[in-house]
Parts: C-alpha cells; structure tokens; sequence
C-alpha cells in the first residue's frame, strides 16, 4: 500500500539473473552480424543472463542490478552521462563491434565525411568512450587490427584484459554448414554473391563494379531470410567483398568460407589475415570459432569472480526406523550448499519432527512434507515423483541429489564447488563416483555401478521418473515400469526422453572391470587404482545402503521386495524359489538367520546382486579404497 503505482510497470530483474547483456537492438528487432553475434553468446550463457536496450539503462536500472555483472555490446543508443556511474559503481566487459570512439564509428568515414583525420580520440567523445573501456573488467574485440588501432590511440588500454574473440556463431550454424556441405557436395558452383546494403561500410557499389570487370556472373543478396542466404552460398562459385574502410570482422565472409566459396576481399577486412582464418583448411576455422563462446564464458566467469549458487536435494520417510544415516546424509550436503531441500512423506516414526526441529535452527534447510498413499499398488513410483517434487522446491543454479543413506566425504566439498563452476557448458549432467560399502568400510563392492546421476543444472526440464520407453501402464491406467530403470532416472519433463549425461566412466575402464569380476587379478588391480584415482580426484558419495547388512536384508524383506514388484508390476509369491537369500519363504525366516546370513556375506563376499541365489562358492571381488569413511559418521 506504501508503493507507487507508477512502479509497477517497472522492470524487476529475475531472483536468479547474475549477468545483464546490454545493445542497441537485439536479433528480434534487426538481424545483423553484431546482434546475430550477440544473441549466440546470450544462447550459451552458463548461468541466468536477461537482455536490456541500451536506450533503457537509466540509474534506477543500475542501482536495481549494481551487483550483477554487466556486458556492454553495441551501446550508441545509451545516455553518454551515465558512464562515470558505470565505472565507478559497476563491474562489466565491454564487447567491442566497431569504433565508438569516433563519432562515425569508422575513421574512413570520419575522414571521407568532414575530409580531415579522424581526431575523435582527442575529443571529450572519445575520452568518455576511452574511459568507459578503462573501467571494464576484460575487452572484446573482433580482430587483431581493431584492438591494435585502439591501442594505438588509447595505450593504456592495453593495460586490460584484451581479447580477441571474432565473429559467435551458436550451434544452429555449423549444424547448417554441415548439412548444405553434404546436400551441394555434387552440385557445380556457379556464379558470384555480392551483399546489398545501403551501410557504407559494405561496399556493396564497389563490390559489384569488381565484378562487371572481371565478367563475374554475379547476384546482389540483401534482405533475405538467413537459411536462404546460407543456402545461396553453399551453391555459389564465390563472394566478393570490398569494403571502403576498415570492417572488423564481417560476418558473412567466414559464412562463405565454411561454405566453400572462393572469396575475394581487400585489406579492410580485418580479419582475413588472421591465422584461424587464413588457412586452407576450412575444420581449423569451424574449430576456432565453435570454441569462442565457451572461451568468452570462461573468462567472464573469472573476471567477474562467479562463485555458482548450490541446491541439494533428498527424501525421507520414517528414516528413524529404518536406521538411515540421514542426519550424516543432510550435514555433509550443508557442508557445500547453499540451500538443501528435503522432502518428508509422511514419516510416523519422529523423523518429520526432528526435521522441523533442525529446519529452524539452520536456514539453509528447507523440510517439505509431501504425503502419498504408500499403500497404493502402484507405490513405488512416488520415489521418483518424491525426488522430483524436492527438485522443483530448489532454487539455486546448480543441483546435488542424493538419497538420505548417501554422505559427502568431507574432502569433496570444495570439489563440488569447483566442478559447478567448471561446468562444461556443453551438458546438463554429471554422472559422479559412488563409493559403496559392503559390510565394513573395509570392503567397497566393484559389481555395482560405480557411479550414479549426481550433479545438474537447475533447468525447468530436468525432472524424475520413468523414462519414455519404459513407461508403461497397468490394466487401471496406472503407471509402472518395465526394466531397466529404479523409476528415478533423470528425464526431460514434457518428453520423458532420458537427459544426456557426461561421463568418467570409460568402456576400457569397464572391460578392465569386467575381467577382474572375472577373476583377472591384474585387471582388479588395475581397476582398482584407476577407481581410487577416481575418488580422489572427483567428488562422489559415500553409499551406506549395504554397509550394514542385516539391516539391508531385513528391509528386504519386509519392503523392497515388495517396492520392486510394484514398480515393475509383477507378482511374486513368498516360495522358496523366489527368495535368494534363503531357501525358504520369508515368513519362515527369523532374525537369527538373517544376522548369520549377513555376518557370511560380510566375510566372505564382496558383493552380490540379488537377482540369482547366493554361490559362497564364487565369492565377488572387492575393492579396497585409500581415503577413509567421512568424519561425520564418527561425530557424535
């Protein structure tokens, strides 16, 4: 009731956005070589990044976003006044396109226009413009020659970070290179392409007088949509360019080199002497240029000191009973993050008490219940819908989730901190080692999985559940699965297709592990020094799911047997066929019995999948680790 109305209308940047990209126009607005530039950079943007017209900057504006990181594009349409604001206040880069400092943006212009030398850089203009770019954290350009002439008038600027970036192209672009390559590869090249435009810069008058000369067949493109430019050059003999002053990387002569057009251009193109581009072979270009956005966020995040935000994530329900170590499981997830999330469903056992208890003592945990009917035929799908609610509650840039008998070694915390900031920017998932204890901490099972979906990106699409082609449904309508997931693998929300992961896991890392199940000795010894390597090196988990056994094959017994045939929806008897544990029913089985079964599975196994009868005579080799338990699990 205290706030003007006037205010509503005014623009709020979003909780999550930790960068502003600030030009003129925008690829909605006007497709330039500038804005097409831009708008790849925004598209690969590793973390939340929102766009802004120059002509919109103003100081509420400033003050609103003055902790986050600016990148400064084409800014010609911005009020000159708020500069000394700028670099006194805010941390930015700036992304050099042309000349700003001269009132043309060209010097040949400037000199052909008013017929004397350009002197913009002695003038306050340019003084503004060369303090503006003093103040910035890094330096953009698109050529050698444009920063070398900078430096030349400005020689302090060389004081900066200076980077030479060329011309972004976003994926789209070399998939559509690809494709015209292969669809022409047959087809005669003809005739020559000349870019029409009225900017003086591009020379499009010179350009075709070049080849009324040479007799050149040739075709003046202006206008056209993008893909049908692109496919123009991919059947063209060549393109001609000739502009009159110096154009710092024009765009559409690296299209028509990676499209295989002959080219003919003069020394205002300043990147045509560059050594990425000046090569005859086209791959060392496609390389170079597919690298420039990763290298420009790369740097970007070291300028502006990015420290990503964490979430993690996990479930509970009756977690007392059930002897999870899941205090240890949400202390060692504190240990790193920034937030964590548990979601309760439904414990009755004191476990959602002392949740709530500790959820006021630590504001960095976030305790939800989300109550199911686990007496549902069909029950065993809520565990991944319980993960995938914990998901949506998070709101960091990054996220961890693991289950509540899973711990964080102590030594992986600042692992995981660096790996989020390292982020490979080509992928949405990490896959991560899993460190699974069978009996004692001396023991770690090999016939596992060694690693499991551990560490994502916080993306709207990202969920849990049944992937698409094990998705099934019952005579009712309900949901299950057939095999080959647990019903919490990661899964595109709309799709249910499975989301691609990245990998440490290699098919020679798994070979080697398949021998030494095997009973190869060198290669059990082989895969276990590249797995502790792996520990070391990576952040994982501490999995106590099989640490105590007689605790595992009692829930077994009285619940997982029956998860899976829910899950998967089979009914199985309680015989003694289909128990491979016991050659009994379960409802024979006592206590006593299970507690010897577990102390013989500890000291003479290393592990056993459960989908056949235990062979004491073919005991599984274990893995021994050298990095200890987690500190937490001895603390009081």
């Amino acid at each position: 009731m205290f706030t003007s109305p006037f205010d509503q209308n005014k623009r709020k940047f979003k909780e999550n956005t930790r960068c502003i990209f600030v030009s003129d126009m925008f690829v909605d607005q006007y497709t330039g070589g500038a804005e097409l530039t831009s708008q790849a950079i925004i598209d690969s943007c590793p973390f939340e990044i929102e766009t802004v017209k120059s002509s919109e900057v103003d100081l509420e504006l400033l003050e609103q976003g003055h902790q986050l990181y600016w990148i400064f594009g084409n800014f010609a349409g911005m009020n000159m006044e708020l500069i000394p604001t700028i670099t006194a206040n805010m941390e930015y880069s700036i992304l050099e396109y042309d000349y700003k400092f001269c009132k043309y943006r060209s010097i040949e212009k400037h000199e052909i226009s008013e017929q004397s030398e350009c002197d913009c850089h002695d003038q306050m203009h340019g003084k503004m413009i060369s303090a503006f770019y003093y103040g910035a954290n890094s330096l953009w350009w698109m050529s050698e020659s444009q920063m070398e002439l900078y430096h030349d008038r400005f020689p302090f600027l060389s004081e900066k970070e200076n980077v030479v970036l060329s011309s972004v192209f976003d994926d789209k672009f070399f998939y559509r290179v690809k494709i015209l390559k292969e669809k022409y590869k047959d087809v005669p090249r003809s005739g020559w392409i000349v870019l029409g435009s009225a900017s003086w810069i591009k020379g499009a008058n010179i350009a075709e007088e070049w080849c009324k000369d040479n007799d050149k067949d040739y075709e003046v493109v202006w206008g056209l949509p993008y893909e049908e430019l692109l496919d123009k050059l991919a059947q063209a003999e060549g393109f001609v360019y000739l502009p009159p002053g110096g154009d710092t990387c024009p765009r559409m002569v690296i299209e028509a080199k990676l499209l295989g057009c002959e080219l003919h251009l003069n020394e205002n193109v300043q990147h045509a002497k560059e050594l990425w581009f000046e090569t005859d072979d086209p791959f060392d270009t496609e390389a170079y240029l597919y690298a420039a956005r990763n290298r420009f966020w790369t740097s970007i995040r070291s300028v502006m000191n990015y420290v990503p935000t964490i979430g993690s994530y996990t479930t509970t329900r009756n977690c007392i009973e059930q002897e999870y170590p899941w205090k240890q499981c949400i202390k060692s997830m504190l240990g790193f993050s920034d937030e964590v999330v548990v979601v309760d469903g439904g414990s009755t056992d004191g476990t959602w008490e002392e949740l709530q208890e500790w959820a006021t003592e630590e504001e960095k945990l976030s305790v939800h219940k989300v109550e199911r009917d686990w007496s549902s035929p069909r029950h065993a799908v809520f565990d991944g819908l319980q993960k995938a609610e914990a998901r949506t509650r998070c709101k960091s840039e990054f996220l961890w989730q693991m289950d509540c008998d899973e711990i964080v070694h102590e030594n992986d915390y600042d692992k995981v901190k660096t790996m989020c900031k390292n982020f490979v920017s080509e992928i949405d998932l990490l896959c991560l080692p899993v460190i699974e204890y069978w009996g004692s901490s001396e023991k770690v099972r090999m016939d596992i999985n060694p690693w499991k979906w551990r560490l994502s990106r916080n993306k709207k699409n990202i969920t849990h559940g049944i992937p698409k082609l094990l998705r099934k449904t019952d005579e009712d309508g309900e949901l299950y699965a057939a095999m080959g997931t647990d019903g919490c693998d990661y899964i595109d929300k709309d799709t249910f297709e499975i989301i691609p992961h990245g990998s440490f896991y290699t098919q020679e890392v798994h070979n080697a592990k398949i021998a030494a199940l095997n009973g190869n000795k060198e290669a059990l010894t082989q895969y276990e020094m590249w797995f502790n390597a792996a520990v070391d090196q990576l952040p994982g988990v501490h999995h106590y799911s099989w640490f105590d056994l007689s605790r595992k094959i009692k829930t077994y017994k009285n619940y997982w047997s029956k998860h899976w045939q829910s899950l998967y929806n089979v009914e199985q008897e309680d015989t003694s066929e289909n128990n491979m544990f016991f050659d009994k029913p379960w409802t024979e089985v006592t206590d006593k019995e299970i507690d010897d079964l577990a102390s013989n599975l500890s000291d003479k196994m290393g592990g056993w999948i459960f989908h056949e009868k235990i062979n004491f005579d073919s005991p599984t080799p274990h893995l021994t680790i050298s990095r200890g338990e987690p500190k937490i699990m001895s603390d009081d």
